[in-house]
């Protein structure tokens, strides 16, 4: 049976989510994407997190902005932590301490480096024993906690404290990771990406998520404001245009099977994007670095449309 979509009213009505009173910057997108997360449960949620700017900014001591039970890890263990913890609650249920029927969502939220980069082991790992919870990356695209350092999610050409634009160099030199493909890669039942513009989007496809047993991933683009560069009421247009010039395309892995969510109408360049942000400015005297950022999404775009419904043969 289909879950009904939430409305916002109801949304805003959930608990399960994040409290006010952290410290994110003015116009950071990741505590609505947290709360749009989980609220998308219908059950009670247990969350880890990934030692990076959501977990500096909602837990400075004495204080906590997690109404939900919740653990810290280091950069690199999230996805074990989570694991461990769907772990036990399965062994109090075998062992009929917890009711055998009883439901709980569990959730693991990382950033570049605890997904990307540093994390990647623990969460290939943890995909391939099949646990069953939910992996969120609020994907800024650099290692913005500790000082705006590059990471393998940093696009071509963007500027950071790692990889400055000069004459030298003009801004990072390699493309970025395709994150979700290389989880997809697992085999795993479920993953996508989504963007804080497309609320709608989001929270179905976390409903989805929590619907299906076994490791699932979502991928979340979160402009950051002093990373990327922008005022700060401009957050979730910058999400949008991500997703209009097909940079952050809306798609989901459904059981092996692709699905693209959303097709722009006109599908911009992408240039209208990076010249939004100022880690990009030194790229607009630079039409062959753009035109290679263009081709590389272009090429993208061909292949998701290609593989859109395209259905398993026997």
């Amino acid at each position: 049976m289909k879950k009904k979509i939430l409305s916002l009213k109801e949304l805003s009505e959930r608990t399960y989510g994040l409290a006010s009173g952290h410290r994110a910057c003015a116009g950071c997108p990741f505590p609505s994407i947290v709360k749009m997360i989980l609220g998308s449960s219908d059950y009670p949620v247990v969350v880890a997190n990934a030692t990076g700017c959501l977990e500096v900014v909602t837990t400075i001591f004495p204080y906590t902005a997690w109404p939900v039970p919740w653990i810290h890890s280091a950069f690199e263990n999230v996805a074990a932590t989570i694991s461990g913890v769907e772990t036990a609650f399965k062994a109090l249920q075998n062992k009929g301490v917890m009711p055998a029927d009883r439901k709980v969502n569990f959730v693991a939220f990382g950033g570049d480096g605890g997904t990307y980069d540093i994390g990647l082991q623990s969460l290939s790992g943890a995909m391939e024993r099949r646990h069953n919870f939910l992996y969120v990356l609020y994907d800024n695209q650099a290692y913005m906690n500790t000082g705006i350092q590059r990471s393998s999610a940093t696009p071509f050409g963007a500027h950071t404290t790692t990889s400055p634009a000069g004459k030298v160099i003009p801004g990072k030199v390699q493309h970025r990771k395709d994150i979700t493909e290389i989880v997809a890669a697992h085999d795993i039942p479920y993953a996508a990406q989504a963007s804080p513009s497309h609320w709608g989007d989001l929270i179905r496809k976390a409903r989805r998520a929590f619907e299906i047993e076994g490791p699932k991933f979502i991928a979340v683009i979160s402009p950051c404001v002093p990373g990327w560069g922008y005022d700060e009421s401009e957050s979730i247009e910058l999400a949008r245009l991500a997703v209009e010039t097909c940079f952050w395309p809306l798609y989901e892995i459904d059981n092996g099977i692709y699905k693209l969510n959303y097709k722009p109408k006109n599908k911009l360049p992408v240039k209208v994007w990076l010249e939004k942000q100022a880690r990009f400015k030194h790229l607009l005297d630079k039409p062959e670095l753009i035109d290679e950022i263009q081709n590389k999404i272009d090429e993208k775009w061909k292949k998701l449309l290609w593989l859109d419904g395209k259905k398993v043969e026997d």
